[in-house]
């Protein structure tokens, strides 16, 4: 499994926004509302969704650097669920670069080594070209997943529409089960 980058709003500033005023752009007065069922969903699941603690709507570049960051050391996983946990459970900057290596520290990263890298432009090329990919293969938002090369699904689903997923994407593979 690969985490790959696509920017929901790639047009919000390099340092962020303000959440509630990205909130009222986004669904209007009151659109806080709209997180009441993800939130209801979280708690079913054991997570504990924070939405009012989020201060700043991210640009998500540096983010998905770390992440670019993390897959060179085998390691996408921890700084992905390092970075949720930050975000929709602490209520943590995403787009500060600072809070970014700190977050990369409690997952177990060196974050002087961190903080050399989100200071450098190291791995942005490569994040800006993925999330175009993605664009350009119709990503329009997350979750999307991709089995095999061959099979996307967007959204929130099923499990069991998962794994079918997946079962059509091993078709015509060598060895795939009839």
């Amino acid at each position: 499994m690969r985490w790959l980058p696509f920017q929901l709003n790639p047009d919000i500033p390099d340092g962020g926004m303000p959440r509630q005023a990205y909130i009222e752009r986004k669904f209007g007065p009151g659109g806080r509302n709209k997180y009441e069922r993800v939130a209801a969903v979280g708690k079913q699941v054991g997570i504990d969704f924070a939405f009012d603690a989020i201060q700043v709507q991210p640009n998500t570049v540096d983010a998905h650097r770390l992440l670019h960051y993390a897959e060179a050391q085998s390691r996408q996983d921890e700084m992905a669920e390092a970075l949720f946990r930050a975000y929709f459970i602490e209520g943590g900057n995403l787009a500060d670069r600072n809070a970014l290596a700190d977050i990369a520290a409690r997952a177990g990263f060196d974050r002087a080594a961190v903080a050399a890298y989100l200071a450098s432009d190291a791995g942005r090329e490569q994040v800006r070209a993925a999330d175009i990919e993605a664009r350009s293969n119709g990503v329009e938002g997350v979750p999307f997943f991709i089995f095999n090369h061959k099979i996307g699904v967007s959204g929130a689903q099923e499990p069991e529409t998962l794994l079918q997923a997946m079962v059509q994407s091993l078709q015509d593979e060598p060895g795939a089960a009839a």
